[in-house]
């Protein structure tokens, strides 16, 4: 064994030096390849998130390589890696990182490096995962902690196996200054990289393996699901008291307050330490809130101030330029690690602080570090960059693992490998269409994204952002600077609480579907070419649909990119609404589909134009379709606090859910004390739907008391 490890070192060592044409792959995993170019560095992306593959990866099933190896090259050429993958002309892209304003990807030319998003999808973003899924059914991911340049189909070599036809711009109207390319191109500036090839056989069944290969999607708490408010900066103690109570009153449900750069004696940079000014008690104001099942989530970025009581200690750990004039803690060093997280855990978490929100970690390049800076550790500034969100968050996550309390906050940054961490990304870009396009890619690169809510400018648009923050992976108002409340727009304050409760009511779905993710990799938040029944070959040809694409607007619609309606969990598909729409169009894949506040028939496989009003955002509820709800209640259900269970059944067909719980705040579930109970809803001899459910398998998992069936739509 000695031996071929040796030969193989430099096997890779002579194919290296020589810019060979060729990828040595090996199986890691079902379904899964990795192969190897040139000499990969010894800090890359999954080594920076220390990312393990799930158990779930073992239990999918074998698949062939999706395409041939020979039409793959690795090439190594003056200290770079030159990567190359085939395309087929009727193939789409999706990925390459949470792009904002498209969800096509072929074509696009980008440069995938941590930043704050300014505006273009040029590459430049919060998460820049080098990871992109086809609609062929595989995915590819580059492991290089680096600025990798993409081609995404947008260069034609001359040694192209399907060339481009040559027009003439004179006579020929059809030519085109971007021509058909049959590959994707990737540049890695380092000398040697790994790839990882998963395999359908759909783009889900790919994004699931990539997601189970990182450690499988992230599993909340259950409060981490309800209701949050984030308030103003300079906020003391009492004030923060009066907001929560302001929502008891008021009947508004809440889950966790955010405290933002006020609660720190000094920030930008920060002290990490407790203002005493405004918060001169906090262990008896962290354990009042928590009596009053309030958690708190913290504002933090990483910078040290020479205010902080550890700076001196910390200050040889820390990188060779500034932020804010605050030192750069380097986390891949114990000893930073340490000294960091050991003030964090000594100062708020070990008093019952629930979670924190990892700010500006990304960007802009005039105020985070820039390239040419240095770490102890000898990481270069590009290093650091593509991995600090992830560093932070992986590190932040054990202070609340060695209490074996779950935690969700947010993060600014992110990459691959970082699948399974439970925070949600944001920023300051405020546009609300580009929030759901951003949403539907996060479901792509196996991260999570809040379209938060912080202020409007008429109640309308309120509403509409504060419907599509109640479907989406945290219900939150960032009220850091404006200090909205739900109730802010008072002619609208009615339907808002309906929305927060609708969104509590919906906790038992939103948890399994979180599970789901974690278990099984499925995205609980996804685009609408993960969806079976969308594709277009997939439409029913015994319908009334044509096959003419001019004359049917659901063929049309779906070789078009669609960017404005997502699933939401197994069943929901969810439409948006923007401030001064009144009504839109709607693609219904394949199969029956029926209103989810109605129970009402809505489609099969056409497109509709729906109305609904300013209340509501459109959701639909497939054919079989089963949710299961909750009471209404003000906060999430405590560990061992047992809630009655409406399942609501829609459409004609029979179908299954799988419920899942667990005690929804510890990381018992890892050792296997977690529970899944199978709905089923079925015909009875008369034809008439019934519904049953599988009684508790474990009696220490039980948060489900009374049941009962609601059948929605009515024959």
């Amino acid at each position: 064994m000695v031996y071929k490890n040796i030969l193989t070192f430099f096997l890779l060592l002579v194919l290296s030096k020589a810019g060979a044409q060729q990828v040595i792959w090996q199986p890691v995993a079902p379904g899964v390849w990795k192969g190897v170019v040139g000499r990969p560095e010894a800090y890359d992306l999954l080594k920076a998130a220390g990312a393990t593959p799930a158990p779930g990866l073992k239990k999918m099933s074998e698949q062939d390589f999706p395409f041939s190896k020979a039409d793959i090259s690795g090439t190594v050429s003056d200290g770079k890696t030159y990567l190359r993958f085939p395309l087929e002309k009727e193939e789409q892209l999706f990925g390459f990182g949470l792009n904002f304003q498209t969800v096509h990807q072929r074509g696009k030319i980008l440069q995938l490096h941590v930043d704050h998003y300014g505006g273009k999808d040029n590459g430049r973003t919060h998460a820049p995962v080098p990871f992109y899924v086809s609609s062929r059914g595989y995915g590819v991911f580059v492991n290089a902690a680096r600025y990798i340049s993409v081609y995404a189909g947008s260069g034609v070599r001359k040694d192209s196996k399907h060339p481009p036809v040559e027009k003439d711009r004179n006579t020929d109207k059809s030519w085109s200054s971007r021509p058909y390319s049959d590959a994707v191109e990737l540049l890695v500036p380092a000398p040697g990289t790994e790839v990882y090839v998963f395999a359908g056989p759909t783009a889900l069944d790919a994004v699931r393996r990539y997601n189970l290969f990182n450690g499988g999607g992230t599993l909340p708490p259950r409060w981490g699901l309800g209701f949050t408010q984030r308030v103003r900066s300079l906020f003391t103690a009492d004030e923060v008291k009066q907001e929560a109570d302001s929502f008891s009153v008021k009947g508004y449900p809440l889950d966790f307050i955010g405290l933002e750069p006020g609660w720190q004696s000094r920030s930008y940079p920060g002290t990490f330490e407790w203002d005493k000014t405004r918060y001169p008690d906090p262990p008896a104001f962290v354990k009042e809130m928590l009596e009053r099942r309030i958690r708190l989530n913290l504002w933090i970025n990483p910078y040290v101030s020479k205010s902080a009581s550890f700076y001196k200690d910390i200050t040889p750990y820390t990188g060779s330029h500034t932020v804010w004039v605050g030192e750069v803690p380097d986390f891949t060093i114990p000893k930073a690690r340490d000294i960091f997280f050991g003030q964090l855990k000594k100062d708020q978490v070990d008093i019952g602080v629930s979670g924190y929100k990892i700010d500006e970690v990304d960007g802009y390049d005039y105020y985070l570090w820039p390239d040419v800076a240095r770490f102890p550790s000898g990481l270069s500034g590009e290093q650091m960059r593509q991995t600090y969100g992830v560093l932070a968050m992986k590190n932040s996550i054990d202070l609340f693992k060695n209490k074996n309390q779950r935690t969700y906050g947010l993060v600014r940054a992110s990459n691959a490998g970082a699948n399974s961490y439970p925070y949600v990304l944001y920023n300051d870009y405020y546009n609300h269409e580009d929030f759901i396009t951003a949403l539907i890619n996060s479901g792509y690169i196996g991260v999570l994204w809040t379209p938060e809510v912080r202020a409007s400018k008429t109640a309308e648009e309120w509403l509409r952002r504060f419907q599509t923050v109640i479907f989406s992976p945290m219900a939150m108002i960032n009220a850091w600077s404006s200090g909205t409340k739900p109730w802010s727009y008072p002619e609208v304050a009615a339907q808002i609480k309906e929305l927060a409760l609708l969104r509590m009511r919906m906790m038992p779905y939103w948890y399994s579907e979180f599970a789901k993710y974690h278990f099984e990799g499925t995205p609980v938040f996804r685009g609408m070419s993960l969806e079976p029944g969308y594709q277009v070959n997939q439409v029913n040809a015994g319908s009334s649909v044509k096959n003419n694409l001019e004359d049917n607007p659901y063929l049309e619609a779906v070789s078009k990119e669609v960017k404005d309606q997502y699933m939401a969990g197994e069943y929901l598909l969810v439409a948006p609404l923007f401030t001064g729409q009144t009504s839109r169009k709607i693609i219904l894949p394949q199969g029956r589909w029926y209103d989810f506040y109605t129970g009402a028939y809505a489609g099969d496989g056409e497109v509709i134009t729906v109305t609904p009003g300013l209340d509501k955002i459109p959701v639909y509820v497939k054919d079989g379709g089963i949710i299961p709800m909750m009471p209404p209640l003000l906060h999430a259900p405590k560990a061992g606090e047992k809630t009655d269970l409406e399942i609501r059944v829609y459409g004609e067909k029979p179908g299954s859910y799988r419920l899942y719980d667990d005690d929804g705040e510890t990381f018992g579930y890892e050792k296997g004390n977690y529970d899944w109970r199978t709905i089923r809803i079925e015909k009875d001899t008369k034809g008439k739907l019934k519904g049953s459910i599988e009684p508790p398998h474990k009696k220490e998992v039980q948060s489900y008391g009374k049941i009962t069936w609601r059948f929605m739509t009515e024959k």
